[in-house]
């Protein structure tokens, strides 16, 4: 039993530790800081190798969990006896931890879901010559909760009128009052969150 409790305990790290990258930006903004306490960016290419893991731990796992036994206890009478299992060595208890696992495994899927939108700030009417529309080649973003995560951010700013980030290309888009704020605002506010702003490039707006 000890074998399987190290096989769960393994599963529930690799699982957690597959989809921390995503974790921590989300609790980040849940929390209410706009610093990440650390970031968990470098751990995506080992994201498969840790869904592996849990895979091959949990399967583990179970394989002991319905493997027969070989032998039972008998009383005086010659009546078998059933041990009763802790919860925590039974099969709804692995259950529950496998569910726990796909969740986590699975939470770069649905991360972006959990952050709520900024409050939006009144930006009324903008002049044409004032509107300004930047292109930041932002690097560290692995995945929808990342995305989730600047927006949260960059929408803070006044006068920002529309943000599109993107974590598989790379880049943040942002249409904004340059009265209000500016390109240096927008870098400082993405940097702040633990991601690097490489390079930025202004976009022609179309009429």
């Amino acid at each position: 039993m000890k074998t399987q409790s190290s096989a769960i305990g393994a599963g529930v790290i690799a699982a957690i530790a597959s989809s921390l990258c995503c974790i921590t930006p989300v609790l980040a903004v849940l929390a209410g800081t706009s610093s990440l306490a650390g970031n968990f960016g470098w751990l995506e290419p080992a994201r498969p190798f840790l869904i592996g893991a849990t895979v091959l731990a949990l399967g583990y796992a179970w394989y002991d969990k319905l493997k027969p036994i070989k032998t039972a206890q008998s009383d005086d009478c010659g009546c078998a006896v059933t041990e009763k299992l802790p919860f925590w060595r039974t099969k709804q208890f692995l259950g529950i931890i496998t569910a726990f696992a796909l969740v986590m495994t699975a939470f770069p899927m649905y991360a972006n879901y959990l952050i709520p939108s900024s409050p939006k700030t009144e930006i009324g009417a903008v002049e044409a010559d004032n509107i300004q529309k930047v292109e930041f080649k932002v690097k560290g973003m692995t995945c929808t909760g990342c995305e989730g995560h600047v927006l949260h951010e960059v929408e803070k700013l006044e006068g920002i009128i529309e943000v599109i980030v993107s974590y598989e290309k790379g880049n943040t888009i942002v249409k904004f009052d340059k009265t209000k704020t500016s390109i240096e605002e927008i870098k400082k506010a993405i940097g702040a969150i633990g991601y690097e702003v490489t390079s930025h490039k202004t976009l022609k707006i179309k009429s």
